[in-house]
């Protein structure tokens, strides 16, 4: 049997520059969809999924991002006193318990296997879930959870993937199957943003994952792959024959938030799903649409 998965690592210190001017002093992951930053609706599916530990692997610029994962004082005083007691409950009910949430920091902006390798001391020797905050997914269950009950099945690595269109593959980690059992699909290799024409799927990896731990020792080699960067995908094609390595199609749906068109697209789809608001915000789409 697999051991459990009680570690996640959120890898927040990229400088979001598709969002200029809005991150040059807002980290991306703070932007809200809705009322609630991106950052802690991955928090909140980790949580979801069993996780005791949350690792944040951070930048220059990202404290704010450390205070909204501690208690505010002042403002909770403030909110008691103007009786407030729902929005005390909105900034405190999620909050994961003291001692749980550690942070370090990625010096270089050296790519995705780069910050998951900085978090390497604080992991230890125990399989994690790493979650990309860019990567909204809407499920029920939350992925990870899925995720973590296909886990306990397989062992290994297991990545969430989706079908894209062909056209879309240059955008992605591309699975090349092995074989292919519905859900989980077992990979015999994988390649980091191949060219159109070339891919050997259209299986492609989204900013969910479970790692074993072993991935620390192909990280360590610090070998550059596609745009110079620390690939997290070269250490797992790495490990490939040693260690079990899976696709899982999720079932939910997923948003894009580290684009501007697909960030917009998650902050309607969820205000629409919301009862205090849903109908409102169908009319004024609907008005807009009028005006087109």
């Amino acid at each position: 049997m697999s051991n459990p998965v009680r570690k996640a690592v959120f890898p927040v210190g990229g400088l979001g520059t598709r969002f200029l001017p809005a991150t040059k002093s807002l980290p991306k992951e703070m932007l809200p969809v809705v009322d609630k930053p991106l950052v802690q609706h991955a928090v909140e599916e980790a949580r979801a999924a069993g996780i005791e530990e949350f690792i944040f692997v951070t930048g220059r610029g990202k404290t704010a991002i450390e205070d909204h994962f501690d208690r505010s004082a002042e403002l909770r005083g403030l909110l008691e006193v103007r009786g407030r007691d729902d929005a005390v409950e909105a900034i405190e009910a999620w909050l994961p318990a003291t001692g749980s949430v550690a942070y370090t920091r990625q010096r270089e902006p050296l790519g995705l296997g780069h910050a998951v390798w900085c978090a390497r001391h604080l992991v230890g020797d125990e399989p994690f879930a790493v979650l990309l905050a860019d990567d909204l997914v809407v499920a029920d269950p939350p992925c990870l959870s899925q995720m973590v009950d296909a886990y306990r099945r397989t062992g290994g690595n297991v990545v969430a993937v989706m079908e894209v269109p062909a056209g879309h593959v240059s955008r992605y980690g591309i699975l090349d199957v092995a074989s292919d059992m519905g859900r989980l699909v077992a990979a015999r290799g994988l390649v980091e943003k191949p060219r159109v024409g070339s891919a050997p799927s259209r299986l492609a990896i989204i900013g969910r994952y479970i790692l074993d731990p072993g991935i620390f020792d192909r990280l360590g080699n610090a070998a550059k792959g596609a745009g110079g960067e620390i690939q997290l995908t070269d250490a797992l094609s790495a490990m490939l024959g040693s260690t079990p390595f899976h696709g899982f199609r999720y079932d939910g749906v997923r948003y894009d938030c580290g684009d501007k068109v697909g960030f917009l697209h998650a902050n309607i789809a969820l205000a629409l799903a919301r009862p205090d608001m849903g109908d409102e915000v169908r009319e004024i789409v609907r008005d807009i649409a009028r005006t087109l």
